[in-house]
């Protein structure tokens, strides 16, 4: 017989229609039912338990089966259900989506300094005036809480009384020692890592149940947004200066959502979801999330990243993601990730600060010696030998290590090639180690030439270097002795930044019409805190302690755009996510130290801003910006009007206003017409025109911006009107954006700029089009084809 359940705002469903038994391998399912109308998180937890048991056989087995209730910020649930429950539960009335939860991957000093945010005493060090009182959230690993990166700094005053967050008694975190004014916020999740991979063990895989970070990563990310003021940090000499994070004076809170699983970070989406609910909830200013899902990607609230910094965006919230790395380091398109247009995706790139380190030869019958880059600390003395000794082909891998010869490579430096065998110097150090050698010179071409903190030395020289290595082993009659000095620092001799080779490009391939990434920002070799029970290379054969580690990646950077958004808020408490975005992207520079155009990594091309976004972000300039791109509730509607969402989706996502519209409009707007800092046109095939609207934040209220153009070549750019007036009654100006196609093309993008100034600010948007106007008529070539 048919039972009614009655929700809390009228709803009833027939328990009969959707009861659903099967003994189909259960999952976790995320489902999402978008802004929470029942403001009591009792009464939300509620509705969860009975809407879920609408496909069970009973409350209490619905109730067993969720793991998590998100009632905070905004409205869903994570639970395991089999296939079929999942597709019922999504036919359902009020619900946006149902998807199942996924594991995603972690995006793994001298830069702030490098950034322009100096603590010299000749300048004013604005870094310290600002970031009081505002909480930055990170998303990761979780802290090392003794790290001196998360002590209290001199006169900072008590947690702010809005706070509603906590920290979180667990293994060896104990909220009243761990947690102090700089550190006022730790949590941990674990209910969906554990349904995956099964309960926390320690077995081979330390770690701990508690917002302790064993990985090392979210210590690390954390203390680059916002570490204390550290003097003399280094990692063993190298890199010695002073460790500080973009805002010092911030506050930080930790959401433990990624765990180890042999030694690699797993994050799960059921977790990281009911971070966000928390966060938003708890009372951050800005989220610092340095992982992502590569493509393709799934729509955009069936990602627990959309929908998390949707909400965030909804509440003032600033939301950080990492752009992402290429698991093979080479630059190819359309791979970045997190392009969802309400957050920040953050590039990486290189700083000034080189390691160098000589190493000299000796055959006796003569000398020879050249600088590579490493990681160094105390001299090497050996042989040298080739790869081919102890590998098959010469390929430094272990499924090719030649066990038949049983040959030892003890007290041997390797030479290997990444044009034989692996492209990434990981999988030769691990094969060398096997080996048992005693070193790694690794030859990888020179925009590859990025070193790492290794559990054997290792050495990166360029091919021609590695060629003249080869050349020199062969003349040799016997295996020359080898002698690798220790690395050495060098600040100012390189120029910089350029693109790192790994981070993700664009364009987005869910979102052609948005730039992505939006800016770029250091991520490589970046020295910042680390647990001191977990190595640098995290081996277990490293017996290593440090305080301070070097890693690189878009996760570096991430952290970098995290603490300069609350320098930033903390200076404009007012503005929007989307005009902190702005001034971040409107103020980027695209040249390196030289004051030539930065280069893209992984090639010997100028960069463009498919590598680098709007630019290399400069934190001191988009304090004052001049000129802000804001996007209202509308851009966001007609961005999810584009995406394919109903009037009746898009109602249940977006915060309800006095005289907001949530209708589609009945004529058709691109992507392009968001009011977004940057302008790309995917598909230019004739003239069309673009509005933009720009906000007058600088001192001057009566001002007056002249338009410069750098056009795309083959598209002619003409801009109405040219000049904006700005005045105390008039603070928002709009403008005009033609561009008409004046070339044939296919398949290629061209790049501009427009830049508007008053003399003394220069605010830019990257120009993007691809002129689209020749076609090829395919089905003539498949008849042709068919004939033969």
């Amino acid at each position: 017989m048919a039972t009614y359940l009655q929700c809390f705002w009228g709803l009833s469903l027939t328990l009969s229609l959707y009861f659903i038994q099967s003994t189909a391998t259960p999952h976790v399912y995320i489902v999402y039912l978008g802004v929470s109308h029942i403001h009591d998180p009792t009464l939300t937890s509620k509705y969860h338990h009975q809407l879920l048991s609408n496909v069970f056989a009973s409350e209490e087995d619905a109730k067993q089966s969720i793991l998590y209730s998100y009632k905070h910020s905004f409205s869903g649930f994570s639970a395991k259900l089999n296939s079929t429950q999942a597709t019922s539960l999504a036919k359902m009335e009020g619900v946006i989506s149902v998807f199942r939860s996924k594991t995603l991957q972690l995006h793994t000093t001298r830069s702030w300094d490098f950034l322009g945010l100096t603590l010299d005493s000749k300048v004013t060090p604005w870094q310290l005036a600002f970031g009081d009182d505002i909480v930055v959230g990170v998303f990761d690993t979780g802290i090392w809480p003794e790290s001196e990166s998360f002590q209290e700094g001199p006169r900072m005053r008590p947690i702010p009384p809005n706070w509603k967050g906590e920290c979180v008694k667990g293994e060896r975190f104990d909220p009243a020692k761990d947690c102090n004014r700089k550190l006022i916020g730790a949590r941990y999740y674990l209910k969906g890592f554990e349904y995956d991979y099964g309960p926390l063990s320690k077995s081979g895989n330390p770690e701990y149940r508690s917002p302790r970070d064993f990985l090392g990563h979210g210590t690390h990310t954390a203390s680059t947004a916002v570490g204390s003021i550290v003097k003399n940090a280094s990692f063993f000499g190298l890199g010695q200066g002073i460790a500080r994070g973009g805002a010092p004076r911030a506050r930080l809170a930790v959401y433990k959502i990624c765990w180890g699983k042999k030694f690699v970070g797993k994050c799960s989406e059921a977790d990281i979801l009911a971070a966000f609910d928390d966060a938003l909830h708890d009372g951050v200013h800005v989220i610092s999330a340095s992982f992502g899902e590569s493509p393709p990607f799934r729509p955009f609230f069936e990602s627990k990243a959309a929908i998390g910094s949707f909400h965030a965006m909804q509440l003032g919230i600033t939301v950080v993601f990492s752009a992402g790395n290429n698991d093979n380091d080479e630059p190819d398109p359309s791979l970045v990730q997190n392009v969802q247009p309400w957050s920040i995706s953050v590039a990486a790139s290189s700083i000034d600060r080189m390691f160098p380190t000589q190493v000299l030869l000796d055959n006796t019958l003569s000398t020879m010696d050249l600088m590579g880059e490493s990681f160094i600390t105390t001299e090497v003395k050996g042989k040298l030998a080739d790869s081919r000794i102890y590998f098959q082909d010469g390929i430094c891998d272990r499924d090719y290590y030649n066990t038949t010869l049983n040959k030892s490579a003890a007290g041997k430096v390797v030479l290997c090639f990444s044009t034989i065998g692996s492209e990434l110097s990981g999988e030769a150090v691990a094969a060398v180690k096997m080996a048992n050698g005693l070193g790694l010179i690794f030859a990888a071409p020179m925009t590859m030439q990025i070193p790492y903190v290794e559990i054997i030395p290792t050495v990166l020289v360029n091919i021609e270097q590695g060629s003249k290595l080869k050349d020199y082993l062969a003349q040799s009659p016997r295996f020359p002795a080898v002698q690798i000095k220790p690395t050495k620092t060098i600040i100012g001799k390189t120029p910089a930044p350029t693109v790192a080779t790994f981070s993700s490009r664009g364009p987005s391939s869910r979102t052609p019409d948005i730039l992505k990434p939006d800016v770029s920002a250091p991520g490589v070799n970046i020295l910042a805190a680390w647990p001191t029970d977990t190595s640098p290379t995290l081996s277990p054969s490293d017996k290593r302690s440090v305080k301070w580690n070097f890693q690189s990646g878009t996760s570096m950077s991430c952290p970098h755009v995290s603490g300069a958004v609350a320098l930033i808020k903390s200076a404009h408490p007012n503005w929007s996510p989307s005009a902190i975005r702005s001034a971040l992207m409107t103020t980027a520079c695209t040249r390196d130290t030289t004051f030539d155009s930065i280069l893209a990594g992984g090639s010997m091309k100028v960069s463009d801003p498919f590598d680098i976004g709007a630019g290399h972000i400069d934190p001191f300039k988009a304090m004052d910006p001049g000129l802000v791109y804001d996007m209202k509730t509308s851009d966001y509607i007609l961005f999810l009007c584009n995406m394919g969402y109903t009037q009746e989706n898009i109602e249940k996502i977006v915060l309800p206003s006095a005289g907001l519209e949530t209708c589609c409009p009945k004529v058709h707007k691109t992507n392009t017409n968001i009011n977004y800092p940057s302008i790309t046109v995917s598909n230019l095939e004739s003239t069309m025109t673009i509005k933009r609207t720009v906000r007058n934040v600088g001192q001057n209220r009566n001002a007056i911006y002249f338009a410069n153009i750098v056009k795309p070549n083959g598209v002619e750019v003409v801009i109405w009107p040219r000049i904006l007036f700005f005045s105390w009654f008039n603070e928002e100006n709009s403008y005009y954006v033609t561009l008409k196609p004046r070339k044939k093309s296919q398949g290629r993008y061209d790049f501009g700029e427009i830049v508007w100034s008053d003399g003394f600010h220069h605010v830019r948007s990257p120009l993007v089009v691809l002129v689209n106007t020749t076609t090829v008529d395919y089905s003539d070539s498949i008849t042709q084809a068919s004939t033969i």
